[in-house]
């Protein structure tokens, strides 16, 4: 019997996943919805002439996230497994059909959103998902060939290229980051070969850095950050590419270590453009200060530090599959933070990424929390099925459902 499919005691069926990663993400939600709340007041009444017309909205996508998290805890992980190149052939299509005129919106020069009723699904955010679904189960099924054969290393990024060329079409140069560290992160774990590891990192950052240099818009905003490196309230750099930037530093500055007060952001009024998006973080430094940035920065490293915790489990009680999907959501997790944070620090040049839990924006809200659900589903099966038998020879533990 599958160790997928094997039943479960009466006395487990009530456990809903593990209480600290529940409780970790609970309290993200709930801070960034405050948040973000605060930091869209302005811009809503200018847009809308709603002081909460963005939090009526992410409050909905909250609860659409919930309803469909719900439904992810609810079935087993060998959907996901007996999925996996059905969701990435999915992701192809998103991708796609965000290219297709009249389907794809474009917004501050990028196509990234497919328009539907009353919404906009940013296709990237479900592409990461369903690459790293895909990845998992490469891993899982072809453990050993990853750890001995270059064609381990080759085949998953050939299957990976499609959607790093669309990303990078659209362009949305951050998922491409974010997506391509996250892979190597699971290959890496999946124990391929350092030399590999080194080759794609190397083959990547090459791919970057002719995608950088053939596109003026990259190319000024990373001449911009490195005027910005030497002074960041020059006027090339304030009145320049790097006004976000610098209004987002001004942020940090006007908040010192314990804020403004909550709501009484300067920043978020007329001066820093997205604060509600990619910025959220500046108006947190701002209006808390930064001692309370330092605190949410480690309640984020604790969630993804659980995250790994309970992965490594279904690792090493042979549920492969569980253990790599775990490990690819809590890498998508890590990137994005590490991004977004160094943006509104301006330790990177600016991207339009978005911090998870905390900014707005529909997609990535629904997608957080659906990957939750799937971390929470991975330690439900773990817990209720334990260690499973040993795996037949030739045959590793976890690879089928």
């Amino acid at each position: 019997m599958s160790t997928l499919t094997m039943p479960h005691t009466l006395s487990q069926r009530h456990y809903y996943g593990d209480p600290l990663l529940l409780t970790l993400a609970a309290l993200l939600l709930a801070f960034g919805l405050v948040m973000m709340t605060s930091a869209s007041i302005e811009i809503a009444v200018r847009q809308a002439g709603d002081p909460f017309y963005f939090f009526k909205r992410q409050f909905a996508f909250m609860l659409l996230g919930l309803a469909l998290g719900a439904v992810v805890i609810m079935n087993p992980m060998r959907l996901w497994y007996r999925s996996s190149v059905l969701l990435l052939f999915l992701a192809y299509v998103a991708l796609v059909m965000v290219l297709i005129p009249g389907l794809g919106r474009t917004v501050n020069g990028s196509t990234r959103w497919i328009d539907l009723p009353g919404f906009s699904l940013q296709a990237s955010e479900v592409a990461k998902l369903f690459v790293i679904v895909f990845t998992a189960w490469f891993l899982s099924r072809h453990r050993e060939l990853v750890r001995s054969s270059i064609a381990g290393f080759i085949y998953p990024l050939l299957l990976m290229s499609p959607v790093v060329a669309l990303l990078m079409v659209e362009p949305d140069f951050g998922a491409t980051v974010v997506l391509c560290g996250a892979v190597l992160g699971m290959l890496f774990l999946g124990g391929i070969r350092l030399f590999y590891l080194i080759l794609a990192a190397g083959i990547l950052g090459g791919g970057g850095y002719l995608a950088i240099v053939n596109s003026d818009y990259r190319l000024n905003r990373l001449l911009t950050f490195m005027q910005t490196l030497q002074n960041p309230f020059s006027d090339e750099v304030v009145f320049g590419s790097g006004y976000q930037l610098a209004q987002a530093l001004i942020g940090f500055g006007r908040g010192e270590w314990f804020g403004v007060g909550l709501g009484n952001s300067i920043q978020k009024i007329y001066f820093l453009p997205e604060a509600h998006t990619d910025f959220v973080l500046a108006i947190i430094a701002e209006e808390l200060g930064l001692l309370s940035v330092l605190v949410l920065l480690l309640l984020f490293l604790a969630f993804i530090g659980r995250a790994l915790m309970l992965s490594r489990r279904n690792e090493e009680s042979g549920r492969l599959f569980a253990a790599y999907l775990g490990y690819g959501i809590s890498l998508l997790f890590l990137g994005q933070l590490l991004i977004n944070t160094a943006v509104n620090v301006g330790l990177v040049p600016t991207k339009g990424l978005t911090l998870p839990f905390l900014s707005y924006g529909g997609s990535s809200l629904i997608m957080t929390i659906v990957m939750v659900a799937v971390l929470l589903r991975i330690d439900i099966e773990h817990h209720l099925y334990g260690n499973p038998p040993r795996a037949m020879p030739g045959r590793p533990v976890g690879s089928s459902a």
